[in-house]
């Protein structure tokens, strides 16, 4: 049944990981696929080519907020259409409503796909990312009003808070979602990875499983990065393939910073296992 599938994260957790490898298996690659390339598998929910058809009636630079919202639903309702298949999308929003309309309808939804970091390690990543110090990151993942804001690609997305974003996807259990820890994921890229593909029904061919995974691997993506670039890579960083490991925030993160970390998201990180 068609639908889309949600590759849906807090910024900064895994997401194009996710996409980069699903790309290498999908497309069956015979060498490393270039990180740009993960938008002919799975493209981003916010792409302004959705949308395009149901804000005709004013410049796009005039389109409110509550003109977004309203276009939602019809285009993850368009996209599924174009498609006729399940469609992969990439979201950073939560899971939940803003000016009164879901950011993710779930009458176009086949399935999802979460990825959940330890958000410390959230917290050093999104710093870089963002051009901003860690501390303003840290207020940022803190607040219920966190976004992105729309440039002339992307319409804006909801984060809402770290916790409020992993609970929003993972506090009801269904068959249809699939959970990932970041952390999982780089201890044992096989298993994790192979796994998730082989429930989505993609492939139980162990050789294509353990290309992909090679193909996306951090360090393979870095290269890559540094030698092609990569088109998704804030211009207030110098790479977007950084670091990737588990635990980097104990290297950076003073004692103030940790603990409000901590405070902040004390129940979500006891359910991952982070506290």
């Amino acid at each position: 049944m068609p639908g889309i599938l949600w590759i849906a994260s807090y910024p900064k957790s895994g997401n194009t990981w996710v996409r980069v490898f699903l790309a290498n298996l999908i497309l069956d690659a015979k060498e490393p696929l270039s990180p740009d390339r993960a938008n002919e598998v799975c493209v981003s929910e916010a792409n302004r080519v959705w949308y395009e058809p149901f804000l005709k009636d004013k410049p796009w630079d005039e389109q409110s907020e509550q003109d977004i919202a309203d276009a939602r639903e019809l285009a993850q309702k368009r996209a599924v259409e174009v498609n006729k298949r399940v469609v992969l999308l990439k979201t950073h929003n939560f899971l939940g409503e803003f000016l009164n309309k879901p950011l993710c309808s779930m009458h176009s939804t086949a399935a999802a796909v979460y990825i959940v970091r330890d958000p410390r390690d959230v917290a050093v990543s999104g710093a870089d990312h963002f051009g901003v110090s860690i501390d303003e990151t840290i207020e940022l993942m803190s607040k219920t009003g966190a976004r992105s804001e729309a440039d002339e690609n992307l319409v804006y997305e909801i984060y809402n808070s770290w916790s409020n974003h992993v609970k929003s996807w993972t506090q009801v259990k269904h068959k249809n979602l699939i959970v990932l820890k970041y952390e999982d994921m780089l201890a044992d890229p096989h298993t994790v990875l192979g796994g998730f593909a082989k429930k989505l029904g993609i492939t139980k061919d162990q050789e294509r499983i353990k290309r992909a995974v090679e193909f996306s691997s951090f360090k393979q993506l870095q290269a890559l990065e540094a030698e092609r670039g990569f088109i998704e890579r804030s211009h207030k960083s110098e790479k977007f393939f950084r670091s990737g490991k588990a635990g980097g925030w104990r290297e950076v993160l003073t004692d103030k910073q940790r603990y409000r970390i901590e405070k902040d998201h004390k129940v979500q990180m006891k359910r991952f296992g982070y506290l």
